[in-house]
């Protein structure tokens, strides 16, 4: 069996994304991701002069909120494997406030206990291996310094999920056959709080918060799914079958909303822990 094969876990793939994908989540995100990522940073209870390293950090919009929460005498890094995401954030940049392309699995760039806080927004789900990024956070934390992370829990199948699977189901998509899902590796409550306990964190606090997205149409539907997947929405068919697949898409679910905006509810974990 290949690695993308049915029932076999497939890394997401950063080489999919391109500048028209990070200019959609750009825009697309701040009524989304970075509504999220606010009510993250007030949990967290952030102050002046504290240092924040926001891991996935996207085009920035979330790091340039937090550098206003901990101003001048505080610094804010945000991290991000995506070169066309980290060239938009760097628009953002100011003396407290950085911008780099970086991997989570590999923070050895930066010192030990050198932030107060590690960040990380709608993130940890396109994680494969949990215990490493983890213990690369714990490192890079001071002592009493806490780490936030927002994520969506298995088991939500949105209307455009059903809809996406039933397209690449049929010829001549089936014959590349790479369910999203399996790019994704969710943790539920449970297995969060393992999680930060193996890795030596305490005074962990787990919550499942109800969460709602709300779409005017299916164009915008799969637009936000593309951008927010980094094109692994539908970046492992060739390029010519990507339209069309697409087009079958966007109609089938602009049937199934038969004329309402397309809502997505389901619940988020918020966790917070201490070093």
């Amino acid at each position: 069996m290949t690695a993308d094969s049915p029932g076999i876990a497939t890394h997401p793939k950063f080489e999919f994304d391109n500048a028209g994908l990070a200019r959609d989540y750009e825009e697309m995100s701040a009524e989304r991701q970075l509504k999220t990522g606010q009510a993250l940073a007030e949990r967290l209870a952030l102050r002046h002069g504290e240092h924040v390293l926001d891991v996935g950090c996207g085009t920035g919009l979330l790091a340039e909120h937090m550098a206003e929460l901990v101003g001048p005498t505080g610094m804010v890094l945000g991290i991000d494997p995506l070169p066309a995401r980290i060239a938009i954030a760097k628009r953002r940049a100011r003396e407290w406030l950085a911008f780099d392309v970086g991997d989570a699995n590999d923070l050895s760039v930066l010192a030990e206990t050198s932030f107060d806080v590690v960040v990380l927004n709608a993130v940890f789900h396109w994680l494969p291996d949990k215990a490493r990024p983890l213990a690369e956070f714990r490192r890079v934390l001071k002592k009493g310094g806490r780490i936030g992370l927002t994520t969506r829990p298995p088991g939500e199948r949105t209307p455009l999920q059903q809809v996406r699977a039933e397209v690449l189901a049929e010829p001549p998509y089936v014959d590349y056959r790479q369910a999203l899902e399996r790019s994704l590796f969710r943790v539920d409550e449970a297995a969060m709080r393992k999680h930060l306990k193996d890795a030596g964190f305490r005074k962990i606090d787990v919550k499942v918060v109800p969460s709602e997205q709300v779409f005017a149409d299916a164009e915008t539907a799969i637009r936000y799914s593309e951008a927010s997947s980094f094109g692994n929405f539908l970046g492992h068919l060739p390029e010519a079958l990507r339209d069309q697949a697409r087009t079958e898409i966007c109609k089938r679910l602009e049937v199934l909303r038969a004329g309402q905006p397309i809502v997505r509810r389901g619940e988020r974990l918020v966790a917070v822990a201490f070093k």
